[in-house]
């Protein structure tokens, strides 16, 4: 006799039950789970055979079913193939890489939600310590010059600066020359009192021009990119009766489909330089940012991929959240995206 698909399912409904009450296990009971579409004397018959066997026991007489040692053996086994399958599956996808990165996300917040029961969220990976790519400084007229200065992850910025005198198309040239020999590559950490010193020393009369220039330098190297966030599992708010009123609801559903409220939960923080440190962050009720989520428990994580690219991914659920299981799964995760994006 053979372990078949329906023998596996019935088997499995089993175990899950007993575990739940703790209660032998009767035909009735199992021709009410939602996968099987099965009589109670079918299921009889199936359970006779699971009995001859040797996965599940009857205590005594007209009582249910109970999983056997052998049972619980098979069970433990084949959740064991799966949870590795899944792992390797998730893996496999990871590996494509940035070519499918938007794919990969959506699958890691699918992923999260469908194993903790909880809303999830994943931010796109981004560079930190951004540093500048160039400066273009433009005569517009002669009272106003146009700066456009650009980051290395492409954000433009555009200054207009008045003019107390006009300047000339060499003078601008010798600006620019000026500019962007000394900040080309730099981060606004590394743009130090010493450095804007030197600048305005070597502009001498045009130093005013350096000092609007490198104020914009700083508003683009600090200014927010939209974050592209992933979410995932948002109807699972409606599995905890704290957090299911429609309007309490309705409010939560809509931030995660809004997204731009969310990224306040997901700014970047520092990672360390041993590796280790996955950046935990856990907000609990009134702790977190967002006025919808007041009722709310949120942990989110940085994900590292080397090369400055970073990201954070978070798990949003009621405040009795299972926060062990939660973290667990956020240190594991985020140790996989970079021990894979690190290769």
């Amino acid at each position: 006799m053979q372990m078949d698909d329906r023998k596996w399912t019935i088997l499995k409904a089993i175990i899950k039950t007993y575990l739940e009450t703790g209660e032998p296990v009767g035909s009735r009971t199992i021709s009410k789970y939602p996968d099987l579409n099965l009589s109670s004397a079918t299921i009889r018959n199936e359970m006779s055979d699971l009995e001859e066997m040797g996965y599940i026991l009857q205590p005594h007489t007209s009582a249910g079913r109970i999983p056997s040692d052998a049972g619980y053996r098979l069970y433990v086994d084949r959740m064991m193939e799966e949870k590795e399958q899944e792992v390797t599956e998730i893996r496999e996808l990871m590996v494509q890489r940035q070519d499918r990165m938007e794919l990969l996300l959506k699958q890691v917040v699918k992923f999260l939600a469908a194993n903790t029961n909880y809303a999830t969220m994943i931010t796109g990976p981004r560079l930190h310590h951004t540093r500048l790519k160039f400066i273009q400084l433009s005569i517009v007229d002669d009272s106003q010059i146009l700066a456009v200065i650009v980051t290395e992850t492409n954000v433009v910025k555009n200054r207009m600066i008045r003019l107390e005198h006009g300047l000339d198309r060499e003078t601008v040239l010798k600006l620019n020359l000026l500019l962007n020999t000394n900040l080309n590559g730099l981060t606004i950490e590394q743009i130090n009192l010493s450095t804007i010193s030197k600048l305005k020393e070597e502009a001498g009369i045009h130093s005013d021009i350096v000092s609007q220039v490198l104020d914009a330098v700083a508003e683009a190297i600090n200014q927010e990119e939209d974050v592209e966030i992933y979410t995932s599992g948002a109807t699972n708010f409606f599995k905890y009766p704290e957090l299911s009123d429609t309007a309490k609801a309705s409010e939560l559903i809509s931030t995660f489909e809004e997204k731009h409220p969310l990224a306040s939960l997901m700014l970047p923080s520092e990672i360390g330089e041993d590796g280790e440190n996955s950046n935990i962050q856990v907000y609990i009720g009134q702790e977190t940012p967002l006025d919808t989520m007041k009722d709310c428990s949120v942990v989110t994580a940085s994900y590292d991929m080397g090369g400055g690219m970073y990201g954070r991914v978070g798990i949003v659920g009621p405040k009795r959240m299972d926060y062990d299981k939660v973290i667990g799964i956020l240190k594991n995760l985020t140790q996989q995206l970079d021990e894979l994006y690190k290769k």
